[in-house]
């Protein structure tokens, strides 16, 4: 079982990066908490989950293992596999989830693409008290890192279809969308969720 990983990055975008690790690249889902806390290149360590499947092996990485235990809660939920549990984490900060789910608050949760209200309810009543005892205060902030101008409009779209919109949406919000002063990806991809949820 993989839980840590220490390499160069040779590739990073959005929803994955490839970790080369004494020559064997490994390819990593990451939440975006985790891509903007990566540099564009050198030596990163991330925690990793490791999901074992009958037809397939998935690596999952994070920053810091409060990110990692976070993300094993959520997918200790029924019906919350890896995927989505990434994807809740691209979605919302996990102070902001925890919050959610302390107040109880169906509404916020189910506003998370994949996440119906029946899910949002199964949240709040198996993760509540577990994660009220997660120390959130250690969480990192986000950084925003170069990235080139050409790439950044491809990386916000695939980044929302990875979210689970589908293309029509996507085309909607990328009009709607304010790129003067050089914005980057976090910055795009912030409207883009804003507009999304209305």
């Amino acid at each position: 079982m993989i839980a840590l990983l220490t390499g160069k990055i040779a590739h990073k975008s959005p929803d994955h990066i490839i970790l080369d690790v004494n020559g064997v690249g490994y390819r990593v889902m990451i939440p975006f908490s985790t891509y903007y806390e990566l540099p564009e290149e050198g030596v990163v360590s991330l925690h990793i989950h490791t999901s074992v499947r009958e037809d397939a092996i998935q690596l999952y990485g994070f920053r810091t293992r409060l990110e990692k235990s976070f993300f094993q809660l959520l997918i200790s939920v029924s019906g919350v596999g890896p995927k989505l549990a990434r994807d809740i984490l691209s979605n919302i900060q996990p102070a902001a989830l925890a919050q959610a789910l302390s107040l109880n608050d169906i509404h916020k949760l189910s506003t998370i693409p994949g996440i119906g209200k029946k899910t949002a309810e199964r949240l709040i009543l198996e993760l509540k008290d577990k994660v009220g005892k997660l120390d959130l205060s250690a969480l990192p902030k986000t950084e925003v890192h170069g990235i080139p101008e050409e790439d950044v409009l491809d990386d916000v779209i695939s980044a929302l279809l990875n979210l689970g919109y589908k293309e029509p949406q996507v085309r909607k919000a990328l009009a709607g969308l304010d790129a003067s002063g050089g914005a980057g990806v976090e910055e795009l991809l912030k409207q883009a969720l804003k507009f999304l949820m209305k």
